[in-house]
């Protein structure tokens, strides 16, 4: 008898801990910030890849639409600036083109590193365009 009141005690006790600790977590506005901050990083993204690359049927894979099939994608903060990574191609033929790109918290490009052997010529000219083996 004693052992299922001190049974029922302890469930009701880790209960109400696990539901105050979701709540919390749920009413915490951080993470809701931090979410609108790095989709704002990526959709600057895809401006810069979508006037780099300039193709009518570009298709990006990037931390807000991921592609698990293509590869890993991610973004992350370095310090007030951030650090996108994805895949794009210009149409079906294409094979899928990774890169990496560098944009400061007001979102102006600081660097952007890709695989495209179609970017030589304005690698050479662009400090900001690099290219990677």
């Amino acid at each position: 008898m004693n052992h299922r009141i001190g049974s029922i005690g302890f469930s009701l006790l880790v209960g109400l801990v696990v539901a105050f600790l979701s709540f919390k977590w749920i009413m915490n506005p951080e993470g809701r910030e931090e979410r609108v901050l790095q989709v704002a990083a990526v959709e600057s993204s895809r401006l810069y890849i979508t006037e780099l690359v300039n193709a009518d049927s570009l298709e990006i894979v990037d931390p807000v639409s991921p592609n698990r099939k293509v590869g890993k994608v991610y973004i992350y903060p370095e310090g007030s600036a951030w650090s996108v990574s994805g895949f794009y191609r210009r149409n079906k033929e294409d094979t899928w083109h990774p890169y990496l790109i560098n944009i400061a918290e007001d979102h102006s490009l600081i660097s952007l590193k890709l695989k495209d052997i179609y970017f030589v010529e304005r690698a050479a000219n662009d400090p900001l365009l690099e290219l990677s083996p």
